[in-house]
């Protein structure tokens, strides 16, 4: 079943999504993206269903046709602070602050959401499989994470970031037992299962 390209009616619609909610590094990033009337584009569809392939090659293509798109970052330190769900929140509003056009109509995927200024909005669960515009910011937010934690691979190769992007692999935690966390690993979650562990910063 193709995917909708509005859910209220308004014109100025815009769909917005996170991506790295469930990891234990790095930040969770969201992005908002409203689209025009008459866009379609056959590869489009919840980011998850996608190769990285896919993705990367959707990103421009959004980024060109798209009225308007934002993306922000909420790191590790602000995520320990105020919890993951508030991060996640927030960083879908500063995502909507980054648009160039303020929408007249959110839809948000998930069932989580803080109203945005006097915006109408409306949570979706799987939105993302649903509505075009909340696909697009799914893709957008995933690829921009996967970016960022592939440059932070660099720094830290031996939680092999590149390839697990954060997510609690085996891999990645057992790497986080023989050596510690770091910097980017977020403090307040579980790193490793029923273990206390030692915490330091390189």
């Amino acid at each position: 079943m193709p995917l909708a390209i509005n859910f209220s009616g308004n014109k100025l619609e815009a769909g917005t999504d996170e991506a790295g909610r469930g990891c234990l590094s790095g930040p969770v990033v969201a992005a908002a993206v409203i689209l025009p009337e008459d866009f379609e584009h056959p590869l489009l569809d919840d980011s998850k269903k996608l190769s990285e392939k896919q993705r990367k090659l959707l990103l421009p293509i959004i980024e060109k046709e798209a009225i308007a798109f934002g993306v922000a970052f909420v790191y590790q330190q602000e995520i320990d602070e105020i919890n993951i769900l508030q991060a996640s929140i927030t960083a879908m509003h500063r995502s909507i602050d980054a648009l160039s056009v303020e929408p007249e109509f959110i839809v948000v995927d998930g069932n989580k959401f803080r109203p945005y200024k006097n915006i109408p909005s409306e949570t979706i669960i799987k939105g993302d499989g649903k509505y075009l515009p909340i696909a697009a910011a799914s893709v957008l937010a995933k690829t921009y994470r996967d970016l960022y934690m592939e440059k932070i691979h660099d720094e830290f190769p031996e939680y092999n970031w590149k390839k697990n992007k954060g997510y609690p692999t085996k891999e990645h935690r057992q790497a986080i037992r023989e050596i510690g966390s770091c910097i980017h690993h977020r403090h307040t979650f579980k790193l490793l299962p029923d273990v206390q562990l030692e915490l330091f910063k390189k």
